[in-house]
């Protein structure tokens, strides 16, 4: 592999044998060296082989070896002659970030971090397989596929301004439900209002460094206010979705000889249209799941706050294909891992941001800082107006349980003067920042490459996971 080094935060792989373009990677010389360590870079360099691939198979700072595509990969496909994957979007599909604002500050959470940890916690449902206390009905189900965050606002879990406020205006078009499998469908149809496992979680956080103080002001965020990040997708339906259309397209047309996880379908094409239609609708369920665990959220924290007040800054995409227009020409842009990082300006954007440019929140690893940026115009030149969406894992979860111990985690997190509520021992080892890359790196990094500019630090003081 020729490896070339662009600029201090940019590398390229040239388009070299069955590559349709170069491989373009954004990150520094201390993230490249443990990008080395897995089979992400090779994973570049296979979806640069996609049909209709676009400009360059591009990685964000956090990347690191997923299915199919690196997590952290972005690419954009010709809408008539382009492919779309699942493996471009993966199993959690729309798995995402949410930030509220709040109207408390840092003092106010002195004294009584443990009760609201362990409060939001029982209130918040959380773990593999577990779900919420909806029990929807078929048609209530298909409902949700269809409306999203805005059924949910509908149904009294939130305000209109919520929906304003999230990508896409929490509400894919095109979503038939008709797509969605009934396996699919009975795996999401008690989960809805639940957080899942995994990385998934619920952080209370403190602003704790304003970069950007006319940038911060416009997203309505301070120093020393306590804001809430929560961190989650489709569940098991989304899951289901993606395994049921990798084995339709497998089945239909076969996978490619370099990467059979890159299995595919014209874009054009009844079965890829089929696929982007069930991606929507899990897209949506994750867009009302999160809707609903916010209303959740607010209610718990009125019994410790009952003047509590916590409104949507944005709520971003992490898992998702989207036909998106650059330059005049719409596209078909697949983030895998990563955030979308529009600039001033597009209709895309809610419109009291549209100045300024899209809120793109970059959550740390358990115990760390978060970051907020703001999208770049330059973004959309140098990467499909997309940047990082998190630390990136460095261990895989395996890797951590064998040199880690739950009692060296617990201990680090309480030096940290973190507070965390947790469904089992193993999600505070597999989710410590031991496992994670310096997301200070990884946000310098975009910083620096102009894919997505800082605006605030935050930091975390209570922690929730499956």
């Amino acid at each position: 592999m020729d490896l070339k080094k662009i600029s201090d935060v940019e590398w390229e792989i040239p388009a070299e044998g069955d590559m349709n373009v170069p491989g373009r990677i954004f990150a520094s010389e201390e993230l490249m060296n443990l990008i080395k360590d897995d089979k992400s870079l090779e994973q570049v360099m296979n979806v640069a082989k996609l049909p209709g691939i676009l400009k360059a198979s591009y990685a964000m700072p956090d990347m690191h070896q997923g299915y199919g595509f690196p997590i952290g990969g972005v690419a954009a496909f010709d809408v008539e002659t382009g492919v779309i994957s699942p493996g471009g979007v993966g199993y959690d599909i729309n798995c995402s970030v949410r930030l509220l604002k709040t109207n408390l500050k840092a003092s106010d959470l002195v004294g009584k971090e443990k009760e609201i940890a362990h409060s939001l916690f029982r209130t918040v449902p959380s773990g593999v397989g577990r779900g919420g206390d909806l029990k929807l009905s078929d048609k209530e189900l298909d409902e949700v596929l269809i409306g999203g965050a805005q059924w949910a606002v509908e149904k009294g879990y939130g305000s209109d301004n919520d929906w304003r406020h999230i990508e896409e205006e929490g509400k894919l078009g095109g979503a038939n439900p008709k797509d969605v499998s009934g396996r699919a469908k009975g795996r999401g149809r008690g989960q809805l209002g639940s957080l899942g496992a995994g990385n998934h979680f619920l952080d209370v956080l403190v602003v704790d460094e304003v970069f950007d103080k006319k940038v911060a002001k416009v997203f309505g965020l301070e120093l020393g206010q306590v804001v809430m990040l929560i961190h989650c997708g489709s569940r098991g339906l989304g899951h289901q979705v993606a395994s049921d259309y990798i084995k339709f397209m497998d089945e239909e047309y076969g996978h490619p000889d370099f990467d059979r996880e890159l299995v595919n379908a014209p874009i054009k094409s009844e079965l890829g249209k089929k696929y982007l239609s069930a991606m929507n609708c899990a897209a949506n369920f994750a867009f009302a799941n999160k809707q609903i665990i916010t209303h959740f959220v607010r209610e718990d924290m009125k019994h410790y706050f009952p003047d509590f007040k916590a409104d949507v800054v944005y709520d971003i995409c992490h898992n998702i294909a989207k036909f998106e227009k650059f330059n005049g020409k719409e596209v078909l842009v697949m983030r895998k891992g990563a955030t979308r990082s529009f600039g001033p300006g597009r209709e895309e954007i809610p419109k009291d941001y549209r100045k300024v440019g899209q809120p793109v929140l970059i959550p740390g690893s358990m115990g760390t800082p978060s970051y907020v940026l703001v999208g770049t115009n330059e973004a959309e030149e140098l990467s499909f107006g997309s940047t990082a969406h998190g630390a990136g894992r460095v261990r895989s979860r395996t890797e951590a349980k064998k040199k880690m111990s739950f009692e060296d985690a617990e201990k680090d997190m309480a030096k940290r003067g973190v507070f965390v509520e947790f469904g089992g021992q193993k999600g505070m080892i597999e989710e410590s920042p031991f496992s994670y890359k310096d997301i200070d790196e990884v946000v310098r990094v975009s910083d620096e490459a102009g894919i997505g500019k800082k605006v605030i630090k935050l930091v975390p003081k209570l922690v929730i996971i499956g």
